[in-house]
């Protein structure tokens, strides 16, 4: 079984204005992007289940073959800075996506 947090060598999110956060997935090697992109498990079902949010929540996924990497964007539940957020950066928010299974056994 391969995580996602396994193959990357950045996974990020941060802020993208008040309302959105971006998920930032880099790879050093075209073996691990390639991975992953033909994987068929990053997919806005994928995110929507992991975020646990709507497809219309999902601004933009696109993957960056130059720069072996990939970008989500997405819809915060809270704004940032408003009563109730707890990651004002948008910083804590990558953790779902690193336990991502991309080949091998599925975890349950």
């Amino acid at each position: 079984m391969t995580e996602l947090g396994q193959l990357a060598k950045v996974l990020r999110s941060k802020n993208s204005g008040p309302f959105e956060l971006t998920l930032d997935v880099l790879f050093d090697s075209a073996e691990h992007y390639y991975r992953v992109k033909h994987s068929g498990k990053i997919t806005k079902e994928t995110i929507c289940g992991l975020y646990q949010i709507r497809e219309d929540q999902i601004h933009h996924l696109v993957f960056f073959d130059q720069a072996l990497g990939f970008k989500v964007t997405i819809t915060r539940d809270i704004s940032s800075g408003t009563v109730g957020d707890r990651d004002v950066y948008g910083a804590q928010q990558h953790a779902p996506l690193m336990g991502l299974v991309i080949d091998g056994q599925e975890r349950g």
